[in-house]
């Protein structure tokens, strides 16, 4: 297949994976010589139209010099010419174009009187926007930059260690932030946490995915946002994200600890949360990583820490504007989001869950700066996101937050993703 072709089909993926009907293509494609029946059998087994459709996309580019004519051939021939005439303009769109630069030798000049250069001299180059970027080498003590830069020369043989984001927007990322709880409740108002969100919001657009935000939500609404959130097709996207950012609590669990409250004071087990995503209940991101990020306490315990050779940094300790997310160890109420059986629960695969505190133990909120682990997040995100990969960066947040304050906190995580992740950078 030509290189206009392949990138046509690269172009075109998005709408393709949206709008393909590939029931049709089936037999043509086999009986046209493009696909065996095993080969057939395997798009079918991709999961989701979506799905299909998107290995289908991906296969095309290996079938040889006739796929791309012929696939062009099977779409008008399943009324699906809007597509076929999509690729066609995609393929007679110019490829970047080439840049002039002008190349004076001057050092070189004052040394070689004997050798006779032109005035000008100019050679076409790649556009610098196209141009692979080389990271400048990092200083000592810094981890070496990502090898798996968007359009860089990469070793193909790590290529199946790094999950590729490729859609733009790469992904969905909802965030639930729970602000004004009810009277009956008896928790507080978590001031703060508007500021949390806001950093959040900011930050996850500019690492190029689509942000939904919902506001004080009751523990059912929340279980419904998330639900619809698990129930869209993802097939043309990358990834999954979702913040939560509320009170939390100790919970019963088998594979997440901590559950998240609701503004009406119910409880929802984080495992519960996390299994709405999983590959059985969203076929359309199996695959491809889940991410969860928790600003919630894991339960009431205060933790002062140990003594070491260093004073940990002068930040100020809890006062009047320094509030925990914690409340009580509670069993959830009648029949809202008890934890499945354990026979129901998948293995989980391609998750990853970020808590801001230990399990068991409180997680600090200042009311003018938002929680420690989100500003300590975002501002991490905006300093590495570009070059370390997604664990190395959350290493870096456990890090800087244990050691703020006269009362600790340790952030950590629940790791279950396949591959390294590097954010799609802007």
């Amino acid at each position: 297949m030509e290189e206009v072709q392949r990138r046509a089909l690269r172009r075109g993926r998005a709408r393709l994976v949206a709008a393909l009907r590939v029931a049709p293509l089936w037999d043509p494609l086999e009986e046209r010589g493009l696909f065996t029946r095993p080969m057939v059998e395997e798009l079918q087994s991709a999961g989701s139209r979506g799905e299909q459709a998107r290995q289908l996309v991906i296969d095309l580019e290996t079938r040889g010099k006739r796929a791309f004519p012929i696939f062009l051939s099977i779409l008008r021939d399943t009324g699906q010419g809007d597509l076929a005439d999509m690729l066609i303009e995609e393929c007679e769109c110019p490829p970047p174009p080439l840049q002039l630069v002008d190349l004076r030798p001057v050092e070189l000049e004052k040394h070689s009187k004997n050798v006779n250069f032109p005035e000008r001299l100019s050679i076409p180059v790649q556009a610098e926007s196209e141009r692979p970027r080389t990271p400048p080498a990092p200083a000592r003590g810094e981890p070496r930059p990502r090898l798996f830069q968007r359009g860089s020369a990469v070793d193909k043989r790590n290529r199946d260690l790094v999950y590729e984001l490729k859609a733009d927007p790469c992904g969905c990322c909802l965030i639930l932030n729970n602000v004004n709880f009810s009277s009956d409740s008896a928790m507080s108002t978590r001031e703060g946490s508007d500021v949390d969100c806001k950093k959040l919001e900011k930050r996850f657009k500019a690492l190029r995915f689509d942000v939904l935000t919902r506001r004080d939500l009751k523990a059912q609404e929340m279980v419904s946002e998330l639900q619809k959130l698990a129930r869209r097709d993802h097939s043309a996207l990358d990834c999954c994200i979702v913040v939560i950012l509320s009170h939390g609590c100790q919970t019963s669990h088998i594979q997440f600890p901590g559950g998240i409250y609701g503004t009406d004071g119910k409880p929802i087990p984080i495992e519960k949360i996390v299994n709405y995503f999983n590959g059985s209940n969203c076929p359309s991101l199996r695959g491809k990583p889940k991410l969860f990020f928790i600003q919630a306490c894991g339960g009431e315990q205060r933790d002062r820490g140990f003594v070491v050779d260093c004073d940990s940094p002068g930040d100020k300790a809890p006062g009047a504007s320094l509030e925990s997310d914690a409340t009580p160890l509670q069993t959830p109420l009648g029949n809202v989001d008890e934890p499945d059986a354990i026979a129901s629960l998948p293995t989980p695969s391609d998750i990853l869950v970020s808590y801001s505190t230990f399990p068991g133990f409180v997680s600090w909120r200042e009311a003018s700066s938002g929680s420690w682990y989100v500003e300590t997040l975002d501002s991490v995100l905006e300093q590495h996101a570009h070059s370390e990969d997604l664990l190395n960066m959350l290493l870096r947040v456990a890090n800087a937050v244990s050691a703020k304050g006269r009362y600790k906190q340790i952030p950590g995580c629940f790791n279950f993703l396949r591959k390294k992740f590097f954010f799609a950078c802007k």
